[in-house]
């Protein structure tokens, strides 16, 4: 049964007003219960709960999610005086991978900050009165209110496996792989951070945004990172993704890192594994789509610490069977060969029955959408489950018929490290 909680009760009334460009939109939260979606300083931060849903396991999990979203934007009052996207009552969420697994989120935040690329920005409110007192909303945020400070004295743990044994989950994968029908599979590991006094969700935030503004950075419920994969945006019936699949180190120099660039563009293993996760994105949204275009070949998305093969993927969503809003496209397009495996049906099997865990949000969408169905859902990669003083972290590699476990698990650790280096400074 879904769990729902609304801090007060009756009808929403929903405010959105210009506001003066406020820059970084990150040092504007006044408490660690936060939710964010920025990328290049543009996007949403919001504080408070106004409303949030926390949905049961099972597949139909996004629907009863959508169901809820579009109930509470239907019946609230709604006065949006600068009718932009992310403008409006926004519902951020976060949903597990598996559809056996529980604690997929929608929150409906009672303060939303949003600002585009062009420097525009809007305050919303989300409240039961009518004519709102911002100052007990947190608005203008006070500087005492922006104190976040980042953990000192973090202490590691293994996951729930080691490296070594990870490692034998990497072969078996293989094997698997060379047996039978299963193409390619998505391992991933989990590493755990325990620091002396609760950890602070703004610090590892401006941290992210700071280090990899490429990115999207995201905080809800205490899920935070900074995802390179853009799952799905929506505007209008206009839908795009971003696909990423293919991975290698950045270079010493600028010389070594165009080699290892141009081996990345040649290598068999990478590619393939590439082709199976754009694949997997036109096969979901063909039947949505009026038209559908993407990149013939994949191109470099080059990050601080890494380096991986992109493909965006276009479409225009057909005026009638498609989804009306972008958590609906998440749900049709999740999970995807880059965080799964191909097939997906077996592929998932493996992976429940090799990783030994339960991935709960990790690689599951994580984003926001709007009442008018627009919207950004990212896949929640580079990432940490917040829980107090702890920090649950994860990273996976995707395992096909050339992967050498040793290689994987050397990647896997690049790819902890956005979240480690924001824990530890």
């Amino acid at each position: 049964m879904a769990v729902l909680s609304r801090r007060d009760t009756g009808r929403l009334f929903v405010r959105s007003v210009a506001v003066p460009d406020p820059g970084d939109l990150l040092g504007h939260l006044p408490q660690p219960d936060a939710v964010a979606w920025v990328h290049h300083g543009a996007g949403l931060v919001g504080w408070g709960e106004a409303a949030r849903i926390t949905l049961p396991a099972g597949e139909d999990r996004f629907t009863a999610g959508e169901k809820w979203h579009r109930s509470l934007f239907d019946a609230a009052d709604i006065d949006d005086r600068v009718r932009v996207r992310g403008s409006g009552p926004v519902a951020f969420g976060t949903f597990t991978f598996d559809a056996s697994s529980e604690g997929s989120v929608l929150i409906v935040p009672r303060v939303l900050l949003g600002r585009d690329g062009h420097g525009r920005a809007w305050l919303t409110t989300v409240t039961a009165e009518r004519t709102p007192d911002l100052r007990t909303l947190g608005w203008p945020v006070t500087p005492e209110a922006l104190l976040a400070r980042p953990p000192a004295g973090v202490r590691w743990h293994d996951g729930s496996l080691p490296g070594p044994q990870w490692e034998q989950a990497v072969a078996d994968a293989v094997a698997a792989i060379k047996a039978g029908s299963l193409r390619k599979v998505v391992l991933a590991l989990d590493l755990f951070a325990t620091a002396p006094d609760p950890i602070d969700v703004r610090a590892l935030l401006r941290r992210l945004a700071g280090r990899y503004p490429d990115c999207f950075t995201f905080a809800c419920d205490g899920m935070v990172g900074a995802t390179p994969e853009l799952l799905i945006r929506q505007t209008g019936r206009e839908v795009s993704a971003l696909v990423l699949a293919g991975t290698a180190p950045r270079g010493g120099d600028p010389a070594e890192d165009e080699a290892l660039g141009t081996a990345l563009l040649a290598s068999a293993k990478n590619t393939e594994e590439h082709a199976y996760a754009v694949a997997s994105m036109r096969e979901a949204l063909e039947p949505l789509c009026v038209e559908l275009d993407g990149q013939r070949r994949p191109t470099l998305i080059k990050l601080p610490n890494l380096q991986h093969l992109g493909t965006w993927v276009r479409g225009t969503l057909a005026a009638d069977g498609a989804p009306t809003s972008a958590l609906g496209l998440a749900a049709a397009v999740h999970p995807t060969a880059a965080v799964c495996g191909t097939p997906t049906g077996a592929a998932l099997e493996l992976i429940r029955e090799l990783e030994h865990m339960d991935r709960e949000r990790y690689a599951g969408p994580v984003g926001w959408v709007d009442a008018d169905g627009n919207g950004e859902w990212g896949i929640a990669l580079r990432c940490a489950q917040l829980s107090g003083r702890t920090a649950r972290l994860f990273a996976g590699c995707g395992i096909v018929a050339g992967s050498d476990p040793a290689a994987e698990l050397a990647e896997a650790e690049v790819k902890f490290r956005p979240m480690r280096g924001a824990l530890e400074g």
